[in-house]
């Protein structure tokens, strides 16, 4: 198992700045004291990074008197519990027999993933009914790359081979006829281009699970996710045009069907076959509200996550009312296309489907139910682009723009609930449970932290979505930016910048910062224990 080791010296003493202090709970020993268990640290070091480690809690200490503060909240329970993790670490590593026990877990763990990983790749490799020598070398590299002996790969190769009846074989020589572009040996997109080249699968043949053996060959050679599902589109969309070239070039040009409007009705099976360029009048076709729902149904998730569908509309973005700060002016009219929105934030359970060693970042007492929290805006795309491969379909995090509109509707109304406030059904806010000096003593929400989703359905917007409000914040993914007195259609926000938005507020946050045009960034690989995301599910065209 893989441990990444950020040491830096001197320690950081904000703790944003760096991440190793998060570990001291972790099950893995070396990971605890910010150690590589691959560089087979000495004793010497062992005892310097627990002692910098001991004297950096230490100075956090007084914190436990000051509980509304941040940071206080950050460090939660390691200012009781570090140093005895940590010194447990320490003893662990430094007994020869118990650190050779450890190791020997550890290694076990690294090969039954590596293990999980290879067969993926191998039962892709023999999808089409029979392995080519190419094949069976890239296999053998790959299982050298995690760690995997010759022999083993050719044990998994052959116990492979006889449970399924795959034969090797020997593709005879063809006339490439096709159009390559030339690529540099041995960069990795041209690597990736030749597997979809040799996979022969097309979009009816290429299933979920070939397609996701695809990515995690990609992103193994070092492609990023989201250019691999970028390549594979591409790959599918190019053979789909070569096959329907070679039916119209082998049966002649169709004769196309007349519709109503004199325009051509002629639908191939896969792809639309367009011989000469048509302007396109419309990105997409023009239905009502009711068209839209009709055509595009709520559905659930592989997670069980509801999606709800919320229709093409316009609204005003920002905040209209006097006195309105200035992040949040000025306002101005913002016309939005149909997309899915998650029902609920991600919850612990959705999001440790995709990473389960998150689950050790937990905030206390939090359950399966709970909003997931101590996640950065970069894992949070890594979680959309995850279940994009797994489903098929294109998540993403909401634009700005988007979750507004979710939340506020075509009414401008203040809260996603309407406009009325002060009240401990509505959502999950500072009130008497929490111990803030803003927080409202008159008001009893329930919950002194984080509260299951779906807890406050009196609060929910105009759509249905609930959790808009408090509870924890939850990344959108713009950028930030002032805003700009102009129309705007899908606005996205600019491309890069320092600061990532998040919108919501949280069960820190004043009643009044719950309302729907309400904005907050911070940089985009921040985390912490009231911050999570929603996502948003492209509709098909």
């Amino acid at each position: 198992m893989k441990c990444v080791a950020v040491f830096p010296t001197p320690l950081p003493d904000d703790p944003q700045k760096w991440e190793g202090w998060s570990k001291y709970n972790s099950t893995n020993p070396y990971e605890r004291l910010c150690l590589d268990a691959q560089q087979n640290p000495t004793d010497e070091l062992i005892e310097e990074h627990c002692r910098e480690l001991l004297r950096w809690w230490q100075k956090k200490l007084p914190l436990k008197n000051q509980p509304s503060n941040p940071v206080a909240q950050l460090l939660r329970a390691g200012l009781d519990e570090s140093s005895r993790y940590l010194t447990e670490a320490r003893m662990e590593l430094l007994d020869p027999e118990r650190r050779k026990k450890v190791d020997a877990v550890l290694a076990a763990e690294a090969e039954q993933q590596a293990i999980a990983e290879f067969n993926k790749v191998l039962a892709f490799s023999i999808a089409d009914g029979g392995l080519r020598p190419e094949e069976e070398k890239a296999l053998q590299r790959f299982g050298a790359d995690h760690g995997l002996s010759e022999e083993k790969v050719l044990q998994f190769i052959e116990a492979k081979l006889k449970e399924t009846g795959t034969t090797r074989v020997v593709p005879e020589p063809e006339l490439e006829t096709e159009t390559v572009v030339a690529v540099a040996p041995g960069d990795a997109k041209s690597e990736f281009l030749r597997v979809l080249q040799l996979s022969g699968l097309d979009s009816d043949s290429m299933t979920d699970d070939q397609r996701d053996a695809l990515i995690n060959i990609a992103e193994n050679s070092g492609l990023d996710p989201g250019d691999a599902e970028d390549m594979v589109d591409e790959y599918l969309e190019e053979i789909d045009r070569k096959q329907i070239a070679e039916i119209t070039k082998g049966k002649g040009k169709p004769t196309a069907a007349v519709g109503p409007n004199g325009t051509s009705a002629v639908k191939a099976a896969k792809v639309k076959v367009v011989d000469e360029p048509v302007p396109a009048t419309s990105a997409r076709p023009v239905l009502s509200p009711q068209q839209e729902r009709k055509r595009y149904p709520n559905f659930s998730n592989s997670l069980g996550g509801q999606m709800l569908l919320i229709p093409s509309g316009e609204f005003i973005m920002g905040n209209p009312f006097p006195k309105a700060p200035p992040n949040e002016s000025p306002h101005f009219r913002v016309t939005i296309s149909r997309f899915y929105i998650s029902r609920f934030p991600i919850t612990n359970a959705h999001y440790e489907a995709f990473d389960p060693l998150h689950k050790s970042k937990r905030a206390p007492a939090t359950g399966d139910r709970h909003p997931v929290v101590y996640v950065s805006s970069l894992d949070a795309v890594k979680f959309c682009q995850w279940l994009s491969t797994r489903e098929r379909r294109k998540y993403r995090l909401p634009t700005e723009a988007e979750w507004e509109y979710a939340a506020k509707g075509t009414d401008g109304r203040r809260y996603p609930w309407g406009n009325f406030d002060k009240r401990g059904d509505l959502a999950n806010f500072a009130d008497k449970n929490t111990s803030f000096a803003w927080s409202d003593r008159q008001i009893d929400d329930g919950y002194a932290e984080s509260a299951p989703v779906g807890s406050f359905p009196r609060g929910a917007s105009p759509f249905g979505i609930e959790d808009m409000a408090g509870n924890v914040w939850e990344w959108c993914s713009d950028f930030f930016e002032q805003y700009k007195p102009a129309r705007k259609a899908d606005p996205h926000g600019p491309p890069s910048g320092a600061k990532r938005v998040y919108r919501g507020g949280s069960w820190k946050s004043r009643f009044a910062s719950l309302q729907t045009t309400t904005r907050s960034a911070n940089v985009p690989n921040f985390s912490c224990n009231d911050l999570g995301f929603r996502i948003v599910c492209e509709c098909e065209s």
